[in-house]
């Protein structure tokens, strides 16, 4: 008995690999394409349920998309109201994973396939092309999957040889209405502790198909594990933003009302699965005697299954047809219980894109991670514009002010830098495609300049408090050629931006970025030599001097960390 419950575990540990497997190679071979498909989010309703559903039902993990909606919402990429329409999508789109269960790994032994197909995985996975390697993931992770699937019902007990669990089990089905409430209980935290409706789904399939449970009580674990689905959403955006918290308490709205309106129908509502199942030539599911001897391939046993299948579709498309037209409503509730909060600090740091925590389809999230290095270089960019004001600064008051400014702001890179970098590591190498993973270092490389950037900053102020403290000023005329390089550097900088915010890099934005870069060491180097001179000639005075040209010097350095970041791209 204890070798057996230890093979059910390791049955069901191989079937939520077999998912992840999968899902991984789907994830490497159309990662751009789910990242063109999102960016191609409408104002229309219908495209985007369509989107969420498209979604999940190639990830197959409602729970994966919605994460990744509330970190779009959270990077202000989605509107509250369009997130909502993604997430009810992502509902439809996770029932393919019951029915892809009932058809093939009940109906069918696949299982019986399973070690031809991971022949077949291994021979694509030692070819050089990426596309046959992601191909041999999917491969593997769907043999594993249904391989994992086989060895769970077969090691499930068999209750004619134990009677008392048999007996154990009757007991809570014996409640009426409060059995239901047992078993969507039941469904409720099985889905939080495996965090996997489909592994769920596929022991209540199980339970069923089996005699352990009636099809009324199966039905009840479905409607909780429609609840417990949605707890790692919220758990995701409970370091966001505001309506990253409102977008996952939106699909507990919308998946808890479900439940509810269910509840109260269930009778009728199980009548109605019962007479579709009927008309598909089976018998009807909530007719059936559900015990021991119930055969697993038998015509009651593929009622029942395919009858779980349909209550969830129906519960889910039924739920996004009655609420979609109530999206401003769900918006409405959901932003009076979570209030926005008040921040006047324009200074004020956050991540824009990937504070919700790292999302399990490690593609997208490359593209969140991106978005937040773009962000990162407009933070730094402001930092930057700190540095005229401080040289600017007319009373040791007024320059304090602004080398305080120059200082957080260094400090604010460095922590922007740890964030990013943790991000990326939190992402599964081994979901990632080769392309992207090259992608992944050159990000690694550019957060290291932006962080120096930030440095330069502070350096800079540093130049400043010194020159100060032995009682030197700038004349107007070096403030002037100062101000000149600055400029230069300005415009390098929004060259910088232009190049991380477009999706590839041409020659010719390349050759720009160049330019800009030639233009500021050209300039360094007049500045530098026609100061020498004047000391030279002792036309100026030596210590402002030294501290104008190693001014001049960090700035020009400053370039430096610009122009490698377009390189890096």
């Amino acid at each position: 008995m204890v070798l057996q419950l230890f093979t059910l575990i390791g049955a069901l540990g191989m079937f939520l690999y077999g998912m992840n497997l999968m899902s991984s190679g789907l994830q490497k071979t159309a990662g751009n394409r789910l990242r063109k498909f999102l960016e191609a989010m409408t104002s229309n309703p219908l495209k985007r349920v369509a989107t969420g559903l498209g979604i999940t039902a190639v990830i197959q993990s409602s729970s994966a998309t919605t994460v990744m909606v509330v970190g779009f919402v959270n990077a202000s990429l989605l509107t509250l109201t369009q997130a909502i329409g993604v997430i009810m999508g992502a509902n439809i789109g996770t029932t393919i994973t019951a029915w892809l269960i009932s058809l093939l790994g009940f109906k069918m032994d696949i299982s019986v396939l399973a070690v031809p197909l991971m022949a077949l995985g291994f021979i694509l996975s030692i070819s050089k092309k990426d596309k046959f390697k992601n191909i041999s993931e999917f491969i593997i992770g769907f043999a594993l999957l249904f391989l994992g699937l086989s060895l769970m019902k077969n090691s499930v007990p068999d209750l004619q040889q134990t009677p008392e669990a048999l007996s154990f089990i009757s007991k809570w089905t014996g409640y009426g209405f409060g059995s239901v409430m047992i078993f969507l209980l039941f469904g409720t935290i099985m889905t939080l502790v495996l965090q996997s409706s489909s592994a769920t789904m596929a022991l209540t399939l199980i339970m069923m198909s089996l005699g352990w449970i009636p099809f009324d009580m199966a039905a009840a674990m479905v409607l909780g594990e429609n609840i417990g689905t949605t707890i790692t959403a919220n758990i995701a955006a409970s370091v966001g933003s505001t309506n990253a918290k409102r977008a996952a308490l939106s699909h507990t709205v919308f998946n808890v009302f479900g439940v509810i309106w269910a509840l109260i129908l269930f009778k009728p509502f199980l009548t109605m699965v019962g007479t579709i199942i009927t008309w598909l030539g089976y018998p009807n599911p909530t007719e059936i005697v559900y015990n021991a001897t119930i055969e697993a391939n038998s015509n009651e046993s593929t009622a029942a299954l395919y009858g779980v299948s349909m209550l969830h579709t129906l519960f889910n498309t039924i739920n996004t047809i009655v609420l979609i037209g109530f999206t401003p409503l769900i918006v409405k509730i959901v932003t009076t219980i979570i209030k926005a909060k008040n921040d006047t600090n324009e200074d004020s740091f956050n991540l824009k894109f990937i504070n919700a925590g790292p999302v399990g389809t490690a593609e997208l999230a490359v593209g969140q991670a991106r978005n937040e290095i773009v962000h990162f270089a407009e933070i730094t960019r402001k930092g930057f514009s700190y540095v005229k004001r401080a040289i600017h600064a007319t009373d040791e008051d007024e320059f304090e002010k602004y080398r305080k400014k120059l200082v957080e702001y260094e400090e604010m890179a460095d922590q922007i830098q740890f964030e990013i970098a943790t991000f990326l590591n939190a992402l599964p190498q081994d979901s990632i495609s080769e392309d992207t993973n090259s992608q992944l270092r050159a990000m690694y490389k550019i957060i290291g300049e932006l962080e120096s950037l930030g440095d330069s900053g502070e350096a800079i102020s540093r130049i400043i408090s010194r020159r100060n403290i032995h009682n030197k000023k700038f004349t107007d005329k070096q403030i002037e050629k100062i101000d000149t390089l600055y400029s230069v550097v300005d415009k390098a900088y929004s060259i910088m931006i232009e190049n991380l915010a477009n999706k590839t890099l041409t020659h010719a934005e390349l050759r720009r970025a160049v330019d800009c870069e030639i233009e500021i060491n050209d300039l360094r180097n007049n500045l530098r030599e026609e100061e020498i001179l004047k000391i030279e000639k002792n036309e100026t005075d030596y210590q402002s001097s030294t501290y104008y040209i190693d001014l001049i010097s960090e700035l020009e350095r400053m370039g430096d960390y610009i122009i490698n970041v377009s390189e890096a791209l």
